[in-house]
Order: C-alpha cells, then structure tokens, then sequence
C-alpha cells in the first residue's frame, strides 16, 4: 500500500470504527489501530482515540448520532498537528477524547454551561496521569491513559457504563521508544487482556 494522506487514514478509522459492536472502547481501539492503515505513532491517533470513545459510547446505550459524531471528529482530529505531546505539551490522544466530549454535549467555546469546565477537568486528569509516566512518546500508552480516564468520566458525567479492562499492551515489539517495564501497559506488569 502506498502512504496514505492523513485524510485517507482518518476515513479508513472512521469506516471501521463504524462497524465496531462493542462498549468497551479499549477493544475498538484495539481493533482498529491493529489495521495497516494505523502506525503505531502519528496524528491519526488524533482520530482514532476520540472515536473509540463515540463508537464504545454508542454501543453501550448513548444518546449520539454516531455517523455525524464520527465525521465532527475526523473533522476536528484531523487538524490537530503530529507531535503536540513534545512540542506543545498537550497529548493529541487526550485532545481527541477531549473533542468526542465535546461532542457528546454539543460543547463549544462560548458554552455557558458546566461542560466547558468538565471537558477541561477530564483532560487534566489525563494529563496528569500521563505526566507521571513521562516520554517518550507512545501513542498507544497514551490512548489507553486517555480511554482509562474516559471510561469513568463518562460514568460519572453521563450516567453511562463504558465496559473496562485491564490492559496489556500488544504494540510494544513496534514500538523502538517503548518504556518496558515502565509502562503501566507493559505485559510484566500486567494480568489482564
């Protein structure tokens, strides 16, 4: 396959996130960043990672138009520039979960309501917890962070049961800047899926 233009990658996320059937947005992740259009590092993870939440947000009951929330986040997922966790110290994983949450509530910046403040209070926890980790960057890792954060934020705010796992992490043999043991995600630090 040739190099695939970011819009061509986000599409092909799009189209498979939409045929994902389970709630549990570590899966759909899974799923598809297993797929050869998804590199274990890059801005498609801008995409990816907010989508997995729409998609696990849907199947397990949300209220959300899943085919428009897609494209909104394709949309907004596809802007956001490679390497924001070095260069601009904000994880593009985060951002994109960041976005679906604001889509899920029709959030924009001259919202009024409480979820401009919620969105900004689940991406500082995410960030947070990616901070203790530390770099380098790994998209995986840091998508799994964000999803965690995602699942019980979604919980409290929305009233939605998310399906959670323990994660092992399945991408460390592509990954040349991987942390080893210590990463969270690392399958000797683990014993779940």
């Amino acid at each position: 396959m040739g190099e695939l233009t970011p819009e061509e990658r986000g599409q092909r996320i799009i189209g498979a996130c939409l045929a994902e059937k389970s709630a549990n947005p570590y899966e759909v992740f899974r799923n598809v960043a297993r797929r050869d259009f998804v590199r274990m590092h890059g801005p498609e993870h801008h995409v990816l990672d907010g989508a997995a939440v729409l998609v696990a947000y849907h199947n397990a009951g949300g209220d959300v138009d899943l085919p428009a929330a897609l494209a909104e986040l394709a949309s907004r997922g596809l802007r956001m520039p490679g390497a924001m966790c070095g260069l601009w110290g904000m994880c593009g994983a985060t951002a994109s979960v960041g976005a679906a949450l604001s889509i899920l509530e029709g959030t924009g910046p001259l919202s009024g309501d409480d979820s401009w403040g919620s969105h900004m209070a689940y991406t500082s926890r995410a960030l947070e917890a990616l901070s203790h980790i530390g770099g380098p960057r790994c998209c995986k890792r840091d998508a799994y962070i964000s999803l965690e954060t995602a699942v019980d934020y979604i919980r409290e705010r929305f009233g939605v049961r998310l399906e959670k796992d323990d994660v092992r992490c399945g991408f460390y043999p592509k990954n040349a800047q991987c942390l080893g043991e210590r990463c969270p995600f690392f399958p000797a630090n683990t014993t779940g899926a």
